[in-house]
């Protein structure tokens, strides 16, 4: 079973996200439905809450089946992820579950130190490099109501997306 995933502009996308209290079954189902939708989209990679209507800080990401292989911790369930340092700076194309006709070109830092609370609400920490660091920052974004299409540095690196 999926969500329905949110498309631009509907405003629910632009909202900020709520801090997560509250852990225990019933946030690990809305996890695997959030891990469901992901894997059901073409080329997820990450998905958000906010982007299902769900208003809470939680993110979903897994870069081990990604087109582009790379250095990566497998299935991450993050509630509250928040961003405590970041290093470098590289320009990558991005495209979004909820912007799926666009792609467009965003720096982001190459490097990410990330805190976090697991299934259980313990507090985690976890470094991140290269695209699973790409990701993680543009799933963060989703939960202050950013979207990639706010971070392009100019009109021209947005494409529309070939039709596959």
């Amino acid at each position: 079973m999926t969500f329905e995933i949110l498309k631009n502009p509907d405003e629910r996308l632009r909202r900020k996200a709520e801090i997560v209290e509250s852990f225990g079954d019933e946030l690990t189902q809305l996890f695997e439905k959030l891990e469901a939708t992901m894997r059901a989209g073409p080329g997820g990679v990450g998905i958000a809450a906010p982007q299902v209507g769900e208003n809470l800080r939680l993110v979903v990401v897994d870069c081990s089946q990604s087109m582009r292989p790379c250095k990566n911790h497998g299935l991450l369930y993050l509630a509250n992820p928040q961003i405590e340092s970041r290093e470098g700076e590289s320009l990558g194309r991005e495209g979004c579950l909820s912007v799926p006709d666009w792609v467009g070109m965003v720096p982001r830092a190459k490097n990410i130190m990330l805190s976090y609370n697991d299934l259980h609400g313990n507090r985690q920490n976890l470094e991140a490099t290269g695209f699973e660091a790409r990701v993680i920052q543009h799933e963060i974004d989703h939960l202050d109501g950013v979207l990639f299409i706010d971070r392009i540095v100019s009109s021209k690196g947005l494409v529309r997306r070939l039709p596959s």
